[in-house]
C-alpha cells in the first residue's frame, strides 16, 4: 500500500496516509515534478499510461509522484526519473507551489509540489505501466497546444506551465 506525507502550507511533516484515501480527501501532501529539456531546450513530456488511476491518456511533465515516508523529494525525483522514463540526469530544485485541483473518479490533488529540472539529450526507455509515449516538444509549441487542447494535458501540468514557466526557464 503505496502512502503520501501530509504535510502543512510550509512542507512541515502532520503524517501519512494511503494515497488513494488522501486523494478522495482531497489532503495536502508531498509530490514532485520532474522537467528534463535536451539541448535544444525542449521538455521531455510523456502520455500517460492508460491504465493510470487517474489523468490516464493525458500528457504531463516528464515525471511526477510522491515521496514516500522517510525519503527525500529530491531522492524521489531520481527515483521516479528512473522508474517511469528509465533514464538519469542531474537534477536541481527549481522552486515549489502548492496547488489544488479535481480530477476524474471523484478524486482531488492536493499538493505541495517541489518541482525539479535537469538537462539531458537522453532517450528515455519506458515503463510502460507508467508511461504510454514522450516526445521532445519546444514550449512554444507546448504553450499552443495547451491553448487549443487543454483536456489533452493533466491539470499539475497545465497549472504549473501557467504560473510558473518563468522559473522553469531559469
Amino acid at each position: 500500500m503505496d502512502q503520501v506525507i501530509l504535510v502543512d502550507e510550509q512542507d512541515r511533516e502532520v503524517g501519512v496516509m494511503e494515497k488513494m484515501q488522501a486523494h478522495v480527501e482531497g489532503r495536502l501532501h508531498r509530490a514532485i515534478s520532474v522537467f528534463v529539456f535536451n539541448s535544444k531546450n525542449e521538455l521531455l513530456i510523456h502520455q500517460r499510461a492508460l491504465n493510470k488511476y487517474h489523468s490516464s491518456g493525458l500528457w504531463s511533465n516528464t515525471c511526477c509522484s510522491h515521496p514516500m515516508p522517510g525519503e527525500t523529494s529530491e531522492a524521489a525525483a531520481a527515483r521516479r526519473l528512473q522508474e517511469e522514463m528509465g533514464m538519469s540526469c542531474e537534477l536541481h530544485e527549481s522552486f515549489s507551489f502548492i496547488y489544488k485541483a479535481h480530477l476524474d473518479h471523484e478524486l482531488t490533488e492536493f499538493e505541495f509540489d517541489h518541482v525539479f529540472t535537469g538537462h539531458t539529450d537522453d532517450e528515455p526507455v519506458l515503463n510502460p505501466d507508467e508511461v504510454a509515449a514522450w516526445k521532445y516538444i519546444s514550449i512554444k509549441d507546448l504553450q499552443a497546444d495547451i491553448l487549443m487542447h487543454p483536456e489533452n494535458y493533466t491539470e499539475w501540468f497545465k497549472i504549473c506551465l501557467k504560473d510558473h514557466t518563468e522559473a522553469l526557464f531559469r
